[in-house]
């Protein structure tokens, strides 16, 4: 393996395990909340999910750093310093997100109406994953 592709590694592995974790805490909340409503089992389903875009983020990246190392213009170290403190923070907000989505799965699953306001938050977390990416994607240009 070449030493270059750690930092593309680094990215992709952490953006997926939080990614993972994320969407686990929110399932496990979703599992309680599909047994007490008949109707919005979509909705719950969908915040269930929502912390696995920090993994396609980080797939992302992942190529786009690999093919930077390949041409010559990411060296290994730069590689690694974007692909550690890029996919700490995916993995971080990750799972944050999944937290979130867990109470926001309980408040609509209690109370429908809350739904919008509770994917608020939800949001808010997404635009830290998204801030590391495009702060990344500058980081390459």
């Amino acid at each position: 393996m070449d030493i270059g592709m750690i930092g593309p590694a680094i990215v992709a592995g952490c953006g997926c395990v939080g990614s993972a974790i994320g969407c686990g805490i929110a399932g496990m909340a979703s599992h309680g909340a599909l047994t007490r409503v008949e109707e919005g089992v979509g909705k719950i389903i969908g915040l269930s999910a929502a912390a696995s875009t920090q993994a396609i983020l980080s797939f992302v990246l992942m190529v786009l750093m690999k093919n930077a190392v390949r041409s010559g213009t990411l060296t290994g170290l730069d590689g690694l310093g974007i692909g550690l403190s890029v996919g700490i923070a995916l993995m971080i907000s990750a799972i944050f997100q999944g937290r979130c989505a867990a109470t926001a799965i309980q408040a609509a699953a209690k109370q429908p109406a809350v739904f919008g306001k509770a994917f608020a938050a939800i949001a808010i977390i997404e635009t830290f994953a998204l801030f590391a990416f495009v702060a990344a994607l500058l980081l390459l240009a």
